[in-house]
């Protein structure tokens, strides 16, 4: 079976400085990966990469997906394909409802227009799944929304949009312990045989409720440790600073 995503050397830049310096990192279908990390290590960074953010400047390596060398793909071409970015901080879009949202970029993603009604109910069931008021869905998209409720959206998106792979940046932040687990339920029942789900986060805490098959250390730029679920929990009763030591020698 094809791995899903294959990132082999990737280094990358943001306003001549570089950020990625050598990653490498591979996603198999089923696979859910937890990448962890303090705050400037580049994880958000390589999230914006996968996706093919404008803002950076991808200077060596390759990232293939299905098979694909997808490094100077668009972000558009690489959301039709099926890869799905859950954003850090979600930007509102005042005007357009959440369903119209989501019924355009549903077109977009599978070429398939689903009537008002089949989006309507599709809908539904996710936001009944997120614990989200049916109300949400006739919302302008993000405006208004609280901290919990626009992670919430995040996850409604992929939850509607089914994408193959998924790339969660820090959907944890700013929640409470309460819509933390909803969030973390949420992505956890989207789990499957063929999705690939990649989770960025500074803390294990989301983690109590997800449990990834592979965890990897990120630190200034690189990943310097991968392990399994118990790493994660080295982490929460560590932290980093076994890992900065690591990283200042190599």
């Amino acid at each position: 079976m094809t791995d899903l995503l294959v990132v082999d050397d990737l280094h990358a830049a943001v306003e001549g400085t570089e950020i990625l310096k050598g990653i490498n990192l591979t996603v198999a279908p089923g696979e859910t990966h937890a990448i962890m990390g303090p705050n400037g290590s580049g994880k958000s960074t390589l999230a914006n990469v996968l996706l093919g953010h404008p803002g950076y400047l991808v200077t060596s390596g390759t990232v293939t997906y299905k098979g694909e060398d997808i490094t100077k793909l668009t972000p558009e071409k690489r959301g039709q394909a099926g890869m799905f970015l859950g954003f850090q901080y979600p930007q509102e879009i005042p005007g357009v409802s959440v369903v119209n949202f989501l019924r355009t970029a549903l077109s977009n993603r599978t070429g398939t227009d689903l009537t008002v009604l089949e989006l309507r109910l599709k809908v539904m069931d996710a936001l009944k799944d997120l614990e989200m008021d049916p109300a949400f869905a006739d919302r302008y998209l993000n405006e208004g929304f609280s901290g919990g409720e626009r992670k919430r959206n995040e996850i409604l998106q992929m939850a509607v949009l089914e994408p193959d792979l998924a790339i969660l940046d820090e959907t944890d932040s700013g929640l409470d312990i309460d819509a933390l687990k909803i969030v973390a339920q949420g992505v956890d029942r989207l789990r499957n045989d063929e999705r690939g789900i990649v989770i960025i986060t500074h803390y294990q805490r989301m983690l109590d409720y997800i449990t990834p098959d592979i965890v990897h250390v990120m630190l200034d730029g690189r990943i310097i440790e991968t392990g399994g679920a118990e790493l994660a929990d080295a982490i929460e009763k560590s932290g980093y600073d076994q890992y900065r030591s690591e990283a200042a020698a190599t």
